[in-house]
């Protein structure tokens, strides 16, 4: 807090444009709380646990858990959310008496050399120490027999991160993404879900690894669903070239976004720009965009989209949203939409994924007393 304006800045540098409301609220007042959080439990989760002792032949016997740090911890940040990923796992790591390196990612250059200039000021350089990522260093620091290690990113670079751990017995920590659906019961107020789904949607552009990648939207109600969500990007996105829209991180990421639309398109899809703005190629500023009647083989199908484009499909009973992601990798969340208990149930009994909100989108994480992660594909630990 001490330097939020000049981390703000850098990371406003870094993505070209990012909205000064959505920095200020997924990166600093979320870091804040969740180390105001372990200050506060501190003192109890260090407390020296007592055990029950099992068979009679042991009375007078104690059994004892005694919290004990266990070295140097290495964080792999992302560049989607830099601040948050690497002082939210910061909190933690210094809560239980370890130090830390942390490796920032290439496209956050500028947020990673003010780092490496402030941290000096507050922390001894064997507590902490940032590295900034001018190409090729992953792979490296990955090598590095740490006592344990946490990255955030893509499932195709946690495996290689995983591969390289392997070589030390390095215990890893992966958060990986993957598809996260949304699914709206047609008795849930329509616009309350559009209102919800979107809000996070456009949020830093889409590119949120817990973000709605796919909605299941009843049959009956796919063309009120497509209006709805018209006029939502009318009145809260008006103008893609405003400040409080945030640009995609970078070409290649833009380039990815175009090229996946054209693949939809080219295989039949229904592709509508809610916004009535062209993608701006020069700021990376990219129209929140439906994509409906998607083919199985297309690339919105099968990859993580990480922006502000939302696959649109349609059902008729619950059972077959139940099969359909079961067919698929875990997602690293779900989002049913329903007042419905006993349908909540059903998808969380039926459908595993590594968190759940229910009647909303995102706000699971940061429930600092809740855990957070994957399963399967979508991380571990």
């Amino acid at each position: 807090n001490d330097n939020r304006e000049a981390l703000l800045n850098a990371l406003n540098q870094d993505y070209g444009n990012r909205s000064f409301h959505e920095s200020l609220m997924a990166e600093i007042m979320t870091v804040t709380d969740d180390i105001n959080t372990s200050i506060k439990n501190l003192k109890k989760w260090m407390k020296v646990q007592r055990r029950h002792v099992d068979i009679t032949m042991y009375f007078g016997a104690k059994n004892r858990v005694i919290p004990q740090p266990i070295g140097v911890v290495g964080i792999i940040v992302p560049w989607n959310f830099p601040i948050n990923l690497s002082f939210s796992g910061l909190s933690a790591i210094f809560a239980a008496g370890n130090s830390a390196m942390v490796k920032m990612s290439e496209n956050s250059i500028n947020l990673s050399n003010l780092l490496i200039e402030l941290v000096p000021k507050y922390f001894k350089p064997e507590k902490l120490q940032i590295f900034s990522d001018t190409g090729n260093v992953g792979p490296e620091f990955s090598k590095i027999p740490f006592d344990h290690l946490l990255f955030t990113g893509s499932g195709e670079t946690g495996r290689k991160v995983m591969a390289s751990a392997a070589a030390n017995l390095t215990p890893v920590t992966l958060e990986l993404g993957g598809k996260s659906p949304a699914i709206i019961d047609p008795n849930y107020p329509l616009a309350k879900a559009v209102d919800r789904i979107m809000f996070v949607k456009q949020f830093n552009a889409g590119q949120i690894c817990t973000n709605v990648d796919y909605v299941f939207v009843h049959e009956s109600q796919l063309n009120d669903f497509v209006e709805m969500t018209k006029n939502w990007v009318k009145k809260h996105c008006p103008d893609i070239s405003s400040k409080d829209y945030t640009s995609i991180i970078d070409s290649r990421s833009f380039d990815r976004l175009t090229a996946t639309l054209a693949d939809a398109t080219s295989k039949g899809a229904t592709v509508i720009n809610l916004c009535e703005q062209e993608p701006q190629a020069d700021t990376r500023k990219f129209p929140v965009t439906l994509v409906l009647n998607a083919s199985n083989d297309s690339l919105i199908n099968n990859r993580e989209t990480f922006g502000p484009i939302l696959m649109v499909k349609t059902y008729k009973e619950p059972q077959e949203v139940i099969s359909y992601i079961n067919q698929r990798d875990c997602p690293l969340a779900l989002y049913p939409f329903t007042h419905n208990k006993k349908l909540v149930n059903l998808y969380i009994d039926r459908i595993m994924s590594g968190g759940v909100s229910v009647n909303d989108a995102l706000f699971h994480v940061g429930q600092h007393d809740l855990p957070f992660g994957g399963v399967g594909a979508s991380g571990m630990g």
